[in-house]
C-alpha cells in the first residue's frame, strides 16, 4: 500500500481498518463512530477490467449478505474501464452491470452508499460502482471527467476547438471536480477532517437522486432538472 493511499485510509478511519490492497483493488473494512463500514474501491488509476469488478461485486454480495444494513464505502481511483481485448470479448458491460446491479441490491437492503473521489474519476470505471453510491463527494485535487475533450469530438463530429470554447464557459463540456460540483454530480468537496465529513456522509439521509437539482441550483445544468420534471408529468 502505497504512503499517500495508507495516509488517507488513516485520516478516512481513524478508529482503525482492515482493508487489503491486490491488484489496485481495495476491500475490506473499517470502523467508524458510528460503527464498521464495507470499503471497496480503486487505486494507481487503475482501468477496471472484469476481474477487478467481480472482485468489487463479490466484496458488495458479501457485505449485504452478512450485515444488509451495513455502509459500503467506495473510494476511487481509476482511469477508466479496461480497453482489451480480452476483457471486451468476455462482455465487460455484463460484469460492470452485475457490479452496478449488486450495489442497487445493497441500496434497497438498507446499505447507505458514499463515495469519495481521491484520485481520477473516468468513464466506465467509475459509472460502475462511485457514480453509485446516495452521495458522493471529492477530495480538492481530484480529477473528475466523463470523457476527454478530443475523444467527444471524434464522438459529437464536432470541431474540437468548438468544444474547448463551450468548457470554458459551460461545465458540462469540462473537466475538474469543480466543474462536476457545479453540475450537482458531485455533492461536495473534503477539506480538513477527512473522518468528520465521512461520518456526516453516512449520516445523511438519502433523499433520492438530487444531482439534476443541485445542478440547476448551482447553475452548472441549467435544464436537466426541469425537463425531467416535465417528462415524469407527461408535459414532454
Amino acid at each position: 500500500m502505497t504512503a499517500p493511499l495508507s495516509d488517507l485510509l488513516d485520516a478516512l478511519f481513524p478508529r482503525g481498518h482492515a482493508i487489503t490492497v491486490s491488484d489496485a483493488v481495495l476491500t475490506g473494512t473499517a470502523h467508524t463512530d458510528d460503527g464498521e463500514v464495507t470499503v471497496i474501491g480503486t487505486a494507481d488509476k487503475l482501468e477496471v477490467g472484469v476481474d477487478h469488478a467481480l472482485v468489487l461485486a463479490e466484496t458488495v454480495l458479501a457485505s449485504t449478505t452478512a450485515t444488509p444494513q451495513r455502509p459500503i464505502v467506495m473510494l476511487v481511483d481509476t482511469a477508466g474501464q479496461r480497453l482489451a481485448r480480452r476483457d471486451e470479448l468476455l462482455g465487460i458491460n455484463g460484469y460492470f452491470a452485475h457490479l452496478a446491479q449488486s450495489l442497487d441490491l445493497a441500496r434497497r437492503r438498507g446499505a447507505r452508499l458514499v463515495t469519495l473521489v481521491y484520485g481520477e474519476s473516468v468513464s466506465g470505471g467509475f459509472l460502475s460502482f462511485g457514480l453509485m453510491a446516495d452521495h458522493i463527494h471529492a477530495l480538492p485535487d481530484a480529477q473528475v471527467r466523463v470523457m476527454d475533450l478530443r475523444a467527444m469530438a471524434r464522438v459529437t463530429k464536432q470541431p474540437l476547438e468548438k468544444l474547448q470554447a463551450l468548457s470554458q464557459s459551460s461545465p458540462v463540456f469540462a473537466p475538474g471536480v469543480e466543474n462536476y460540483v457545479a453540475m450537482g454530480a458531485v455533492e461536495s468537496v473534503w477539506n480538513g477532517d477527512l473522518a468528520a465529513h465521512l461520518l456526516q456522509a453516512l449520516r445523511a439521509p438519502a433523499d433520492g437522486d438530487r444531482r439534476a437539482q443541485r445542478g440547476a441550483e448551482r447553475g452548472g445544468r441549467t435544464l436537466a432538472a426541469r425537463v425531467a420534471a416535465q417528462v415524469a408529468a407527461g408535459d414532454a
